[in-house]
């Protein structure tokens, strides 16, 4: 579904990746890990078409990819990127009044009530159809984290973009996300690709693990050098079925990346 070939991240001098190429299949979960200063968050803006990259193609079902960011893409950030003055309700719908009123963004009559019926049937999948009435500052992170996953998935992306969304929330909280972004994945067909430092989450969760790293280092000129892909493994999970949220019944094809 997607193609990454040759690409390059510049700026002047110091260079942050250089000759990535991948294919990435339709429904894969890929998690991307390395060290801080990999380039891990660079790749995800290049995919989301926040950033050009400074060499190579990007291509979606073989057509290239639009350099701005589009609903095909969705996106959650380790910071809960929600507005804070407008209600649970209000942050889901705001994305449908974009769309579909791009002048006013305001919906009235039988368009709203219908855009108000699918912004609730989402916030139901991720369980805050009773915090509906609430603003942020009353939720607490996970709740804005879920928050933000319903923002992203509400325009129905056919990519999900995770930039270690579940970094800052404690551990019984995260293994709650971890299952509802499974569940999510499965229900929609996503197709998602996740930035992490932790990596038992990237194999728990993960179909395909990616590891960023320099190939070569310059100890005199350290910024000449980029990142790429160092690491590249395939899991095979044996229940197909059921959530991957812990790295059990997992074998690993061991693939690298040159």
């Amino acid at each position: 579904m997607l193609n990454l070939q040759n690409i390059w991240v510049e700026y002047g001098e110091k260079v942050v990746l250089e000759r990535v190429s991948l294919d990435i299949t339709e429904g894969s979960f890929i998690s991307i890990i390395g060290p801080s200063g990999a380039g891990k968050s660079s790749l995800l803006r290049v995919i989301l078409g926040q950033e050009a990259p400074s060499r190579g193609t990007i291509t979606l079902d073989g057509a290239p990819l639009p350099a701005e960011c589009g609903p095909d893409r969705g996106v959650v950030f380790q910071r809960y990127s929600v507005f804070p003055h407008l209600t649970v309700l209000g942050n889901v719908l705001l994305g449908l009044e974009f769309s579909s009123s791009p002048l006013i963004a305001r919906l009235f009559g039988s368009a709203r009530r219908a855009a108000m019926a699918e912004a609730e049937a989402m916030l139901e999948q991720v369980g805050l159809a009773d915090s509906r009435n609430l603003y942020p500052a009353q939720m607490s992170g996970g709740m804005q984290q879920r928050l933000a996953i319903a923002q992203a998935l509400i325009k129905r992306p056919r990519i999900l973009l995770l930039d270690e969304p579940f970094g800052a929330l404690d551990p019984g909280i995260r293994g709650d996300m971890h299952a509802l972004i499974t569940r999510l994945w499965r229900e929609h067909g996503l197709t998602i690709i996740m930035v992490t430092h932790d990596i038992k989450e990237a194999f728990s969760l993960g179909t395909r693990v990616l590891t960023l790293d320099k190939r070569r280092h310059d100890p005199h000129a350290p910024q000449r050098y980029g990142a790429g892909v160092v690491y590249d493994l395939e899991l095979t999970r044996k229940q197909a079925a059921e959530p991957p949220i812990a790295p059990l019944g997992i074998t690993i094809d061991t693939k690298v990346n040159t």
